[in-house]
């Protein structure tokens, strides 16, 4: 057995549609959105009787998605969005993006905003974090040639 692909990063939100609009501007595309409810769903999350709201989006090149969820049932248990970037457990994502620059002054109109500096890394990248919709994570990289 062999693993094929990763399939799509799981992000809980409270306002669904400002993080579509945002991962939208970003360069994401919605694939699509639904309402996961009903048992077979809390035997897969082992949360029991749920009801979520959910968003794909995808990548431009097609080989990621991000679910975005907004629980209705049961209630959201724990807040993680003001983290650090030292903090245990899942904390970002990181985008591959042709110009940090204008992709910082589009998203900064959403929100955005730089956690730290864009800083150079060698002669290899530009990266910066931000924070966007919620205070979530967000990890930009421009490949430098």
């Amino acid at each position: 057995m062999a693993l094929i692909r990763m399939d799509n990063i799981g992000i809980v939100v409270e306002d669904l549609d400002a993080t579509v609009d945002f991962f939208r501007a970003l360069g994401l595309e919605l694939e699509g959105r639904a309402t996961i409810e009903g048992e077979w769903a809390g035997r897969v999350t082992g949360l029991g009787d749920q009801h979520v709201e959910i968003a794909m989006m995808r990548m431009p090149d097609g080989h990621g998605r991000l679910e975005l969820s907004r629980f209705i049932r049961p209630p959201v248990v724990a807040d993680h969005r003001n983290a650090p970037v030292n903090a245990l457990g899942y904390l970002r994502v990181m985008f591959a993006v042709d110009d940090i620059d204008e992709t910082l002054a589009r998203l900064s109109k959403r929100g955005a905003e730089l956690v730290g500096e864009v800083v150079r890394y060698q002669d290899a990248y530009r990266l910066c974090y931000i924070r966007g919709p919620e205070g979530l994570l967000i990890g930009l990289a421009q490949e430098l040639s």
